[in-house]
């Protein structure tokens, strides 16, 4: 099973909002999920971006593979180095 730590969309029409989830990489975005970490609201001024980084390390070093997105939130969180 090919683990994966992505954004699932959720909130109303025209106003998203996301959770960052552990899932497995067949199912679908806003399918079933094995863990919520955190969420991200890119809507608000500065971008609100919450998760909880221990449960993100753990995830990271049992070998879940995080989108592109959300690599780049957790650089930007300290979570991941930033690359060289």
């Amino acid at each position: 099973m090919a683990v994966r730590i992505r954004l699932t969309r959720v909130g109303a029409t025209k106003q998203p909002t996301y959770r960052v989830v552990v899932a497995d990489g067949r199912s679908a975005r806003d399918g079933r999920s094995i863990e919520t970490l955190g969420h991200y609201n890119p809507r608000t001024d500065p971008i609100e971006f919450q998760v909880d980084a221990d449960k993100a390390k753990a995830w990271l070093a049992k070998g879940a593979q995080p989108s592109d997105t959300v690599l780049r939130l957790f650089r930007q969180a300290g979570i991941v180095p930033a690359a060289k």
